[in-house]
């Protein structure tokens, strides 16, 4: 499937800049604590942009600015497309993401259906506590 220009334009500009909490949930998903699930970030998903993705598991983790209660429809909708397609959605709010991160990736790997990993580095090493 061609992906638009623009979509893939937007999806860049918007992996370039990253929310506060978008940076912080990407540097966790990164530090593979999900038995080597990968993710990505600002993926496209035809006709749509999700903030993080797992693509191998069916999985996108949306975080909710906090202006984004003017978008519910759009959302829904959007949503609706995704779990047609077999995805799981799980949404955060910003607070949530940059208050609770630990709370954030137990709900991860739990839709994931796997164990959270001890805490390591973004190349997989030990962080001392």
């Amino acid at each position: 499937m061609r992906i638009d220009p623009t979509l893939k334009a937007r999806a860049r500009f918007m992996r370039a800049n990253p929310t506060p909490a978008e940076q912080k949930l990407w540097l966790a998903l990164r530090a593979n604590r999900f038995e080597n699930q990968q993710f990505t970030r600002q993926t496209i998903i035809p006709p749509y942009i999700v903030d993080f993705a797992s693509k191998a598991a069916k999985l996108v983790v949306e975080i909710d600015g906090d202006t984004h209660s003017a978008e519910d429809r759009y959302d829904a909708r959007r949503i609706e497309f995704l779990e047609s397609q077999g995805y799981r959605v799980i949404r955060f709010g910003n607070p949530d993401v940059m208050g609770n991160i630990e709370g954030v990736l137990s709900m991860i790997a739990q839709a994931l259906r796997i164990p959270l990993s001890p805490t390591l580095s973004p190349r997989g090493e030990g962080v001392k506590a």
